[in-house]
């Protein structure tokens, strides 16, 4: 018999991001539907809500300072979206040919043998982006035996196995390295693509088991049922609707988390850095993991852990006439091998991509600069950067006047690394905290996936874990 405790709890959720926003919202929206007495504290240590999320809307203009759209398979941020009551402002993106720069010409991404596609696909056998010895030896991987059992390996090795070391170099590096600014031969393949690490032992060849299962190495590239989606003003609306709606939470801004304490009676002491302590029942920690971890420094939590690794990148957007540039017009977007003296990683016409984001008559390039290893141009000045990346563009696409305008953002530290035996850390930091602060619970981008969906997912399931511990239990426990 399931018996519930009906005295009132206080449930801290320390970060204002996607994550933390969405766990505070499920955690009001349970509350209501089971009657359940909470008081829900937000703590932000910024002066805005959102973590990453920042759209600007300038001059007709709709730019992304952060991420600028999700890829949701999970459902997680529509059905988010259905409970706010935005569902109809969400806009699917167009598609177009993707490319890579690799020396000083751009390639089309082939269509085929690495999308799921059928081996002996035309689009792969021509493409000049990998030569004839580079394409047999990717065709190879139907003949290869499965790798012996391992628990992780880098996603560099990995697919340097299956598919050889040119195909890795022009297509596999460039397309990771200009979505996630990684490493890749530090980068885990069980954290980030464990469906492909099934595939293999389920398969033996990686290209048989995409084939049988239609799915794709890319879909964030291409891909007829694959797509992303935004909102029509922009991707900062999840996060404006979402501060309206959270009526019944206390918000604080500008406040950091300094240390957590326990009582033990169980309950738990919040010290910040401008105020009185706050007092808690229950934690949602979605802050980074190396803030999390100095927060539990005094308990030796989490301390033989080493720190995790965070690239720094900036995105970079200007606005163009569209008489400016010239080449390319079927392109959606690029991405560029390291083999390549360029410092762009990747960019994506956003206007071509989206049909909401620029007046007629302009292109909207959206660019990425900076990953691991290359860290050191993102800390150039905005005059420096801007000069820097115009360079590449008029090498690539030909451009020659200035843009109109241009918006460079820093992240500095904010790309999550999942390097190899992220998996095995994360159970071991759990199992840590369920023995010495079992209700406080780690969610967002350095524990279980870095994109927003997978943020409102672990939010959501945080909110409904912590609400289950803290008012059920079986009776004579």
């Amino acid at each position: 018999m399931i018996v519930t405790n009906r005295k009132k709890r206080r449930i801290v959720v320390v970060g204002g991001g996607i994550t933390g926003l969405s766990a505070a919202f499920y955690l009001q929206q349970e509350a209501k539907k089971n009657n359940l007495p909470i008081e829900i504290i937000v703590i932000e240590a910024s002066l805005r809500l959102g973590g990453k999320i920042q759209t600007l809307r300038k001059d007709g203009f709709i730019i992304e300072r952060g991420p600028e759209s999700f890829f949701d398979q999970s459902g997680s941020v529509r059905n988010l979206a259905a409970d706010l009551g935005i569902e109809d402002e969400i806009v699917r993106h167009n598609t177009g040919q993707a490319y890579v720069a690799v020396g000083g010409e751009l390639y089309p991404i082939p269509s085929g043998i690495l999308l799921g596609g059928a081996p002996e696909v035309s689009s792969f056998i021509t493409s000049g982006l990998i030569s004839l010895t580079g394409k047999i030896r990717a065709i190879g991987d139907l003949l290869l035996p499965k790798s012996p059992e391992k628990e992780d390996e880098p996603i560099g090795d990995f697919f340097r196995r299956r598919f050889g070391k040119e195909v890795v170099e022009n297509l596999v590096e460039p397309l990771l390295a200009g979505t996630f600014a990684g490493d890749i031969d530090h980068l885990s393949i069980q954290a980030m693509f464990p469906q492909f690490f099934q595939l293999e032992k389920e398969h033996r060849s990686l290209l048989l088991g995409l084939k049988k299962n239609g799915k794709h190495l890319y879909p964030h590239v291409i891909g007829e049922e694959a797509y992303y989606e935004s909102f029509q003003n922009g991707l900062e609306t999840l996060i404006e609707v979402l501060e309206e709606q959270l009526a019944t939470c206390r918000i604080l801004k500008g406040v950091r988390v300094e240390s957590i304490d326990k009582a033990l009676d169980g309950t738990m002491t919040v010290h910040v850095n401008n105020g009185e302590p706050i007092q808690a029942d229950s934690i949602i920690m979605t802050s980074p993991f190396n803030v999390a971890k100095e927060a539990f420094k005094a308990h030796n939590l989490m301390q033989h852990l080493p720190n995790m690794n965070y690239a720094t990148i900036a995105t970079v957007t200007m606005a163009f006439k569209r008489e400016q540039i010239e080449k390319y017009k079927d392109a959606m977007s690029f991405f560029v091998s390291r083999n390549s003296d360029f410092v762009i990683t990747s960019c994506t016409w956003s206007n071509r991509k989206w049909d909401n984001v620029a007046p007629d008559g302009y292109d909207l390039l959206r660019i990425y600069i900076g990953r691991v290893g290359d860290e050191a141009v993102v800390e150039l000045s905005d005059t420096e950067i801007e000069k820097t990346v115009l360079q590449d563009l008029c090498r690539l696409l030909g451009i020659k006047d200035k843009p109109l305008t241009t918006v460079v953002t820093r992240w500095k530290q904010g790309m999550p690394q999942y390097t190899v035996g992220h998996e095995k850390r994360l159970h071991t930091m759990q199992e840590e905290l369920m023995q010495q602060f079992p209700y406080v619970q780690l969610a967002g981008s350095s524990y279980e996936g870095i994109s927003v969906p997978e943020c409102v997912a672990q939010g959501k399931e945080a909110a409904e874990s912590m609400l289950t511990k803290l008012f059920e239990y079986k009776e004579g426990q």
